[in-house]
């Protein structure tokens, strides 16, 4: 065991890298971005601290795309339009959403064409009604299989194109700038603890979102919110961070493997499922004067549907893991396999038995509307920094669309690999040693003292936000977060505390827990400015929205302080 007083041998040299498109992150977005970049000519690095295209959001996403293909029923881009800026309560940047829906029907034909199997019906691909749109929008693959598909068929895709390196198992700590200018970055290559420099001419974040911020989450473990930290220090623009999205049904227990946590909402449309307290007694009706109710089977709306079973658990009557239960004992047992087949097969291996027994639900961390600020090439305020997929904020404006996320990976991912493969074209490097040498050194350095364990902070993290920055927020639980944040920043000091070695988890953990730290910061300072309830941010001592606060909330980081400030939004309203 390295002793914590323990100096590194700072003579380590760093391997060294050089390529035209440097792409963090390989889920969805990435694969995507790498793709259209080799296709405009440049070699592409596609680097990821875990497999490649096998992390990430993407791969787990189990349920549908947004797109108005119009192959069942009559569609146009703009209607989709007008759905995702409803649903974006006046933040979303109109340009942005419309990239979104212009492109989506395109990029779900690319991928038919790529044999993605889009489940059809009389030769058209089927299209399936999803809650906030105005008609059958949303394809998928098979019941809780289009995420996988999607991985798989983008990985294909990644096997058959020339000039793409691929590199899993490296963790990017910081994005090398020169002058202003992304120029590359600074990694840890994970099984030998080796640094690794790449020089790129430009650089795409891909790194999905921050829901591992939070006690409960429905994506993979490494969406600690990397992307948004890198752009900050970076010099890049945060936008709209205060808007984290919870599902309220997410799965709680028994333990369930290799099913997506959120699965239980089509099974609660389709077959009418019950939510139960722990005296086994329904108690949406308790919240329903709060609601304008949908129709006769979901009684809440999601929000609601997250404040009910919330304020039950509050209340003391919440199941045992801390959650509600979901009843489908009511429905025969034929009836739930007629509607869901070979799913209720890979439940029981599960032991999960809905027609004799609940499962427990509560709300879970699914998705995060606001990101990194880019322009409609996807570019952000650092020239040769782009970003795409969950990583870009401002599409979504306060709360996303149903369906829109994969979408968003496909469009995005394509703009930027293809902005960043022209910008690499016309560009020479503008690569320098010193601007890799900070992260370098912070890597090879010493952080003498006390030794904090690393994973039990990131459980306290996660702990903290879940409690005083989760879905219902107040000033007084915002201000013991913002504090307890405070006083995480300094147990993470300046520097690592162990020297690095393959498969270093403790040195790994700092490193997330570095950026933990500064992302939560991010999103719990615009939460508590944000004095109204708009979207996904929900303030109960701030009820109901305020058109005062129809601006967008910007947070940038200066000599290691963020700072907050409003900007008026794309179409021109003045800020508040």
């Amino acid at each position: 065991m390295v002793s914590s007083n323990a100096v590194r041998d700072t003579s380590q040299e760093a391997s060294h890298l050089a390529t035209d498109v440097l792409i963090i992150g390989a889920g969805g977005a990435g694969m995507y971005a790498a793709l259209e970049a080799a296709c405009e000519g440049a070699s592409v690095l596609l680097a990821d601290r875990s497999l490649i295209g096998r992390g990430g959001a993407t791969v787990m996403a189990q349920m549908t795309v947004a797109a108005a293909l119009g192959e069942q029923t009559p569609d146009h881009w703009e209607h989709h339009l007008a759905d995702t800026l409803n649903a974006g309560r006046g933040l979303c940047n109109p340009s942005l959403a419309a990239l979104l829906c212009e492109d989506g029907p395109r990029r779900l034909r690319e991928m038919d064409a790529w044999k993605v199997g889009w489940a059809r019906e009389d030769g058209h691909i089927k299209q399936a009604q999803a809650p906030g749109h105005d008609r059958p929008r949303c394809a998928y693959v098979d019941f809780l299989s289009t995420g996988p598909a999607v991985s798989r068929t983008l990985r294909t895709q990644l096997n058959n194109a020339h000039g793409i390196r691929r590199i899993g198992d490296l963790s990017i700590v910081d994005i090398a700038v020169q002058d202003g200018v992304a120029c590359g970055a600074t990694a840890l290559h994970v099984t030998s603890g080796e640094i690794v420099t790449i020089a790129a001419k430009a650089v795409v974040i891909a790194t999905g979102g921050l829901t591992r911020l939070y006690r409960r989450n429905s994506a993979s473990s490494n969406m600690s919110g990397d992307g948004y930290a890198l752009a900050l220090r970076a010099g890049a623009e945060l936008i709209d961070m205060e808007f984290v999205q919870f599902f309220p049904i997410g799965h709680l227990a028994p333990r369930l493997v290799g099913m997506d946590p959120i699965m239980w909402d089509p099974f609660r449309y389709k077959l009418g499922g019950k939510l139960l307290n722990a005296q086994m007694r329904e108690f949406e009706e308790d919240y329903a004067s709060r609601d304008t109710r949908s129709d006769g089977r979901y009684v809440l709306t999601r929000d609601l549907a997250t404040y009910a079973i919330t304020k039950e658990v509050e209340a003391g009557r919440g199941s045992p893991a801390g959650g509600a239960y979901l009843s489908f004992q009511h429905v025969p047992e034929a009836e739930i396999r007629r509607a869901f087949g070979p799913v209720v097969d890979r439940l029981a291996a599960n032991g999960i038995d809905l027609a004799r027994a609940p499962v427990e639900v509560a709300p879970i961390a699914h998705y995060h509307m606001g990101g990194v600020r880019v322009d409609t090439e996807l570019e952000t305020a650092v020239p040769g920094l782009y970003a795409c997929g969950e990583a870009v904020g401002g599409a979504n404006g306060a709360n996303r669309l149903s369906g829109n996320a994969i979408t968003e990976a496909f469009v995005f991912g394509a703009q930027a690999g293809r902005s960043a493969a022209r910008r690499a074209a016309r560009q020479s490097s503008a690569w320098s040693a010193e601007a890799a040498k900070p992260a370098a050194e912070l890597l090879r350095g010493t952080e003498a003292g006390s030794r904090d364990n690393p994973a039990a902070l990131i459980t306290e993290l996660q702990a903290l936000m879940a409690d005083l920055v989760g879905p219902f927020r107040t000033e007084d639980r915002l201000r013991r977060g913002i504090a307890g944040l405070a006083a995480l920043k300094q147990q993470v000091g300046e520097g690592p505390w162990a020297a690095p070695r393959g498969y270093d988890a403790e040195l790994l953990d700092w490193l997330d827990l570095r950026n933990m730290v500064l992302v939560a910061q991010s999103v719990a300072l615009p939460a508590l400015a944000r004095t109204e309830s708009r979207g996904a941010h929900q303030r109960e001592d701030h009820p109901g929205l305020d058109e005062t606060w129809t601006v967008n909330q910007m947070i940038t980081l200066a000599n290691g302080e963020l700072s907050l400030t409003r900007s008026a939004l794309p179409s021109g309203k003045a800020a508040a």
